[in-house]
């Protein structure tokens, strides 16, 4: 059993910067492919990043490639998620996830919501024009 706390969220300008962070409990963490996803509203969940086990690999979304980056550091058990350049169309609710050894899918990016095994409750990020 994984549980998954999100923090960071909040109302920053276009152009400002935020960072996320998931703090995550169980015993396995370095085993499990994390994952950021967003919703917005009457839209789908879609994935922004993902990070493997080890931190080696990473993917983005190609509307956040050069704006966002994604870390770990297994020791402490958390996933970051560091925002720049905020647009108004990062809008929505950021979701952490873990997905037990699928690194190979993040390699790809074929990191999809179906496949999670764990998910945070969700931190809100809403850039103001």
């Amino acid at each position: 059993q994984v549980q998954l706390v999100e923090s960071g969220g909040g109302l920053v300008q276009a152009g400002g910067s935020l960072r996320l962070s998931c703090a995550a409990s169980g015993r396995t963490f370095s085993g499990y492919t994390m994952a950021w996803f967003r919703q917005a509203p009457g839209k789908e969940r879609e994935a922004v990043s993902c990070i493997s086990g080890s931190g080696g690999i990473t993917n983005y979304a190609d509307s956040v490639k050069g704006r966002f980056t994604i870390s770990r550091d297994n020791a402490k058990k958390s996933v970051y998620l560091e925002m720049n350049s905020l647009k108004p169309e990062d809008t929505g609710t950021y979701y952490c996830a873990a997905d037990l050894f699928s690194d190979d899918e993040c390699d790809h990016g074929k990191i999809v919501p179906a496949g999670i095994d764990y998910w945070g409750q969700g931190t809100q990020v809403t850039v103001s024009q």
